[in-house]
């Protein structure tokens, strides 16, 4: 009887497409002096400067998880920026605090400025989170833009060294994968000093390690490293390998 091809003797194995599941929890937070300002902030509640205030920083930064904190303590409403067109301002802002995710070019701007006249009215605060200021958004709405300008702005800047460093192990901890804290120190100081650098680089590790059944280890996070920039040089978030002068493998 014929029979088919066999089988590859180890097939690469695809792994499934399982997003992370980050902890939001104050405890969870990694505060640095690139964030302390913004975290120190969301803390202060309810003793605000203000009743808006502007969370700006980059991708990874931790806005959405500071939007949490806040959102927990303060019994708010969070709000993705691009569902400001489905709610009802009024009944919403009667419910409390409104954290509005990820503002930016391109919202509904007379949703958020009737979300920001409803909260004035009833009292309620309201914390927006952007990656970039509000002059950079394409507003063409004065009466928004003078809100926006009374709000009080905390920015969250990339992280050191150090922050780097813990954000790249909270990374694999949220994907509940154990890495040597060597191999993450490696990472750290081999990537773009940017959050959105660590996500990247922790996804993909993750991802091709499961693929090849492998644990993660320094050569294995030095060749992932090296074929995604040979692949694409202009890939933002990874820098060039050099070879450690400890271990050149």
């Amino acid at each position: 009887m014929a029979t088919g091809p066999a089988p590859p003797s180890n097939p690469r194995q695809l792994p499934l497409a399982l997003a992370a599941a980050p902890r939001f929890g104050m405890e969870d937070f990694i505060v640095g002096t690139a964030n302390a300002a913004a975290h120190d902030l969301v803390l202060a509640w309810p003793d605000w400067p203000g009743p808006v205030v502007l969370l700006i920083g980059p991708e990874g930064a931790g806005k959405s998880h500071l939007a949490a904190i806040w959102a927990a303590a303060a019994a708010a409403t969070i709000l993705p920026a691009g569902d400001l067109a489905t709610i009802d301002p009024v009944a919403l802002a009667a419910r409390g605090g409104v954290a509005v995710e990820d503002a930016g070019p391109g919202l509904d701007e007379p949703a958020l400025f009737h979300l920001l006249n409803a909260a004035r009215e009833a009292g309620s605060p309201v914390l927006i989170t952007a990656r970039a200021e509000p002059v950079a958004w394409g507003l063409g709405l004065p009466d928004l833009v003078s809100r926006l300008r009374a709000a009080t702005p905390v920015r969250l800047e990339e992280p050191d060294d150090a922050l780097l460093e813990a954000v790249i192990g909270k990374l694999f901890a949220d994907r509940q994968t154990m890495v040597d804290p060597q191999v993450v120190r490696f990472l750290a100081r081999r990537i773009e000093r940017s959050y959105g650098a660590a996500v990247r680089t922790v996804e993909r590790i993750d991802r091709e390690a499961l693929a090849a059944k492998a644990a993660i280890t320094r050569p294995l996070a030095a060749r992932l490293i090296a074929d995604a920039w040979s692949r694409e040089p202009h890939l933002p978030g990874l820098e060039e390998t050099e070879p450690d002068e400890h271990n050149p493998s």
